[in-house]
């Protein structure tokens, strides 16, 4: 069972872009790994479709994607052109990224992608929509399960990961709704004698009935 700071675990792993190494692929990146119940599914068209069209994000973000489908190579390479029509490009375009094939569900099931409740026709659970992100050191960053009939939020990883990014290199936490550039929350670990030299901008303590002071805002640091 994977826990939220855990190393993540390596695999080697045949895809659509040929046999990877799980931490070579990686390298100094981040990485988003999302699975998937199985090709040729609507929702899932729809996502990988969003995927594409977010590739430049990602790479702004120094974050690398990759997918897993419980079906073959082949079933993959041709499910793409359906993902790449979907998402208006040219099916004849390289696909941006890797699909790992996963038919036997092995790595679905070590990486606890399975969802219990949603059986396939022949009675057998269903891969869940997981969100795995791992940062550069090979931690599990944070995990995100959809049933397999519940589409991704991708605005919502994106948040994410802007949050994750900024809160490793600054002494502050986001709050909720927060979007890169609004206001952040001082940690409470932060002593009193160092916030003005860590928070230059200012900090705002918030009024509060109880007269404790642990609220405090500062503008979004720039990192």
């Amino acid at each position: 069972m994977l826990h939220l700071g855990d190393v993540f675990p390596n695999f080697t792993a045949d895809t659509t872009q040929g046999e990877i190494n799980f931490y070579e692929w990686l390298d100094q990146s981040w990485g988003i790994l999302f699975s998937h119940p199985s090709d040729f599914t609507p929702v899932c068209t729809t996502e990988l479709a969003r995927v594409v069209t977010l590739v430049p994000e990602f790479k702004k973000r120094n974050v690398k994607v990759i997918g897993l489908s419980c079906d073959t190579i082949e079933s993959h390479n041709d499910w793409c052109k359906d993902i790449q029509c979907y998402a208006g490009c040219n099916e004849n375009e390289p696909f941006p990224y890797p699909i790992i094939d996963d038919k036997a569900r092995n790595l679905a099931v070590k990486l606890g992608m399975v969802d219990k409740d949603e059986l396939d026709s022949s009675g057998i659970p269903l891969t869940a929509r997981a969100v795995y992100i791992i940062d550069p050191k090979k931690k599990f960053r944070l995990s995100i399960l959809y049933p397999a009939t519940t589409g991704r939020n991708f605005d919502e990883i994106l948040r994410v990961l802007d949050s994750l990014q900024l809160t490793d290199k600054a002494k502050v936490a986001t709050p909720v709704d927060w979007k890169l550039g609004d206001d952040c929350m001082v940690l409470p670990t932060v002593p009193e004698e160092n916030i003005d030299t860590l928070f230059p901008q200012g900090v705002t303590v918030v009024p509060l009935p109880s007269g404790k002071k642990y609220l405090k805002k500062t503008p979004c640091p720039d990192v």
